[in-house]
């Protein structure tokens, strides 16, 4: 059973925050859940990926590509991700929205 405190951390203003972020592949994350996204290239985060492996709490969601970026969930799970950090980044701060084609045709 969740504590007073996880439950008021995942419901905002009475309703639960279920705005999900596009990871690559239609894939998709909790926003609210992510505490870190970063490069893979270190040792580590290939740690955290071996010792989240053998936990059985890694998701791989690469569908088979280079994994480029590491989400670390509140939830300690880790996600693997093709799409670069930068980008997931930008994603998350823009509200997770895709980008609107803007054509100044009149």
């Amino acid at each position: 059973m969740e504590s007073r405190v996880e439950s008021e951390r995942r419901v905002g203003m009475g309703k639960l925050d279920t705005r999900l972020l596009n990871i690559g592949f239609n894939n998709g994350v909790v926003a609210s859940r992510i505490i870190a996204i970063v490069n893979p290239s270190s040792s580590p985060m290939k740690r955290l990926r071996e010792e989240a492996k053998d936990r059985g709490q890694l998701i791989d969601a690469t569908q088979g590509r280079k994994t480029r970026s590491i989400i670390i969930t509140d939830s300690s799970h880790v996600i693997l991700s093709a799409i670069q950090a930068e980008t997931i980044s930008n994603r998350l701060s823009d509200g997770g929205a895709p980008k609107e084609n803007v054509n100044p045709k009149e």
